[in-house]
């Protein structure tokens, strides 16, 4: 067995999909386990692979200065630790495969376990237990996955606006 593949047996991809991906929504989220996420796409393209096809593309929405440690440092105790915080962007990576596309949320890989498995299930529209309805884990997560949909449909319409411009100035009269 190579050391990639005793390390996918150790700790295996944590990332969830909706059953019905959507081109300009959230379908999913992804939790790393460590800061260089570079050195784990290998193995999210392979967990992706057997729904997107073979990955042709992969785009992000941030810089290595954007973005947070954890999500719990965001709210503390259903606080706003961070004022502000539900306007700044939330880091999305866009996968694009042979057969479809992703919008996945990555979950920086030092939020606590509670709040990320809330953001994987409510990312990827997974059910959740009534009991935890009403835990702050649940609530933080309701926070950021509702600031992530809207980067989505931001980037969606962006995208829209730039194609309508293109068609625009492409259709123009001579």
């Amino acid at each position: 067995m190579s050391a990639p593949d005793r390390r996918r047996l150790a700790s295996p991809t944590r990332v969830t999909l909706a059953t019905v991906l959507g081109d300009d929504d959230l379908d999913g989220a992804w939790w790393p386990h460590t800061a260089s996420v570079a050195r784990e796409l290998p193995e999210l393209t392979d967990a992706l692979c057997e729904r997107l096809g073979p990955i042709i593309d992969i785009g992000v929405n941030w810089s290595a200065f954007d973005g947070v440690l954890d999500l719990d440092s965001l709210t503390r105790r259903g606080i706003d630790a961070i004022p502000g915080w539900k306007a700044r962007h939330q880091r999305v990576m866009t996968v694009t495969g042979g057969y479809a596309r992703a919008n996945l949320l990555v979950v920086p890989c030092r939020t606590t376990t509670a709040l990320a498995v809330m953001v994987l299930r409510q990312a990827a529209g997974l059910p959740i237990l009534p009991s935890h309805m009403d835990t702050p884990a649940y609530r933080a997560a309701d926070d950021i996955v509702r600031a992530a949909r809207a980067e989505c449909a931001q980037r969606a319409d962006a995208s829209i606006d730039r194609a309508e411009t293109e068609a625009t100035v492409v259709n123009a009269p001579s």
